[in-house]
């Protein structure tokens, strides 16, 4: 009896760990990583490059590879690298709608700025309260409507 308990449960611990390196990655089980865009792997993509061609200089200095080589791969790279650089941009200044959105949120917090409420303006200190507030955030001081503060025999 405990051999078989003990058998069942190294088969329920192998199916356990072996299931996600034979489950099949198509469908709705495929994803991609969050942080993965077009524009972050475009970028990784360039760093990669400039990696390569930071260590086909040393190489080259170190003497390992001949003139005509690093001619040749260094162009290759540079262009690879040229490439990489006008795609990002292109990937940059297609998202126009990005823009169209922060031009709009701007317009709307310069609105809300520009009309503060004077119903929620403390007379005493000039704070502006978030909407709707009985009692000035800053100092304490009991609001009215119309932005009087009231007058009490206490003060």
């Amino acid at each position: 009896m405990p051999l078989t308990i003990a058998l069942a449960t190294a088969v329920a611990l192998a199916v356990f760990v072996a299931w996600p390196l034979l489950a099949s990655e198509t469908g709705a089980e495929a994803f991609l990583p969050v942080d993965v865009t077009p524009l972050a792997d475009l970028k990784r993509r360039r760093m990669v490059v400039y990696e390569n061609l930071q260590d086909l200089e040393f190489e080259y200095k170190a003497g390992k590879i001949a003139s005509e080589d690093y001619q040749a791969m260094s162009a290759n790279y540079k262009a690879e690298a040229a490439g990489l650089m006008s795609a990002s941009l292109e990937a940059e200044t297609a998202s126009g709608s990005d823009a169209w959105i922060e031009r709009e949120v701007s317009a709307r917090r310069a609105r809300r700025k520009s009309a503060p409420s004077p119903e929620y303006t403390c007379a005493e200190c000039g704070f502006e309260n978030p909407l709707p507030v009985k009692f000035c955030g800053e100092c304490g001081a009991k609001l009215e409507p119309g932005g009087q503060k009231k007058v009490t025999s206490g003060k």
